[in-house]
């Protein structure tokens, strides 16, 4: 039976890894589910997108799973992958999986709220991590250089969808086509208020408020969370620093290079200054994060405690 669970989990493009595990800190009663952002690749030349996350989770009793999601796309387009995907776990599971614990991180967080909202049946809780929910000023500055429809916006498209269609291709997901100006529209100021007036569930009401720990969709009661950052610059030996750090001039709020310190509120609000950038919420660059923080991992593992304790 696991040989046939196996064989049909692979087939539908998705990623489950399987380890012994140690303890039983992060045992919770629904699966993690990580759900990655732009660059949404699994693993490509040995690299994992969520590098070192899952094991860590899986020595702590968690099952874990990485679902296949298009590098660039609009967070629907996104979403709907995602729910064929758990829609074909829990077939698989035969009845032992009705929810799932999403973990989102950058636009896995919104890509997690369009399937809380229009699949709320499917979700236990949801946690974004480093989500621009209310737009990152880099979408606006992107939008506003290389405007559609203009030879260098065209360019530009050409450029980045060819980069995602790479990225997809040797992630093993070769059904998805990039669509970079979906994913940008949604993220400058226009397109992430039309997300939210959508999807208001979680975001906070205020500037830089905090939103609900718990909402009610279609019967179904969800626990949100999120955390966040507030460093472009961490490590001296991480190569992402020196563009975070540029990147982060595009606005003046306390960001973590893409991603503000407010835009992150969503649900319960765990931390929203850690000293990380956007991708050390990850554990990248190969795990080269602040010597000075919580690693990353740990906060993987307290946070599926956390979910744990909650009987989730």
């Amino acid at each position: 039976m696991k040989k046939l669970l196996s064989l049909s989990l692979a087939t539908l493009g998705l990623s489950i890894a399987c380890a012994s595990h140690a303890g039983t800190s992060a045992q919770t009663k629904n699966p993690i589910v990580l759900v990655p952002g732009i660059f949404a690749f699994d693993t490509i030349a040995g690299v994992d997108y969520w590098y070192k996350i899952p094991t860590a989770l899986q020595n702590e009793g968690a099952r874990v799973y990485v679902p296949k999601i298009n590098a660039f796309d609009s967070s629907a387009k996104r979403g709907e992958a995602l729910i064929a995907q758990l829609d074909s776990i829990r077939a698989a599971s035969g009845g032992s999986i009705q929810k799932f614990n999403l973990i989102g991180h950058s636009q896995g967080g919104l890509t997690s709220r369009y399937v809380m909202n229009v699949r709320p049946d499917l979700v236990a809780s949801l946690t974004t991590l480093h989500s621009p929910h209310k737009g990152s000023a880099l979408a606006d500055v992107a939008t506003g250089v290389a405007p559609a429809g203009t030879l260098i916006g065209t360019t530009f498209d050409v450029f980045a969808n060819a980069v995602g269609n790479l990225v997809n291709l040797l992630s093993n997901n070769k059904r998805s086509q990039s669509d970079i100006r979906a994913m940008l529209a949604e993220f400058n100021k226009t397109g992430s208020a039309a997300f939210n007036s959508k999807f208001p569930a979680g975001v906070p009401t205020t500037a830089c408020g905090v939103g609900p720990d718990r909402v009610t969709l279609n019967g179904q009661s969800i626990a949100l969370f999120s955390w966040s950052g507030t460093a472009p610059l961490t490590n001296v030996l991480d190569i992402s620093d020196p563009l975070f750090g540029i990147t982060s001039l595009a606005t003046s709020e306390a960001n973590d290079g893409v991603t503000g310190r407010c835009s992150s509120h969503f649900g319960k609000v765990l931390k929203d200054n850690y000293l990380m950038n956007h991708i050390d919420a990850n554990n990248h660059v190969f795990g080269l994060v602040s010597l000075f923080e919580t690693n990353p991992k740990t906060l993987f593992v307290n946070q599926a405690s956390r979910l744990k304790n909650l009987g989730l």
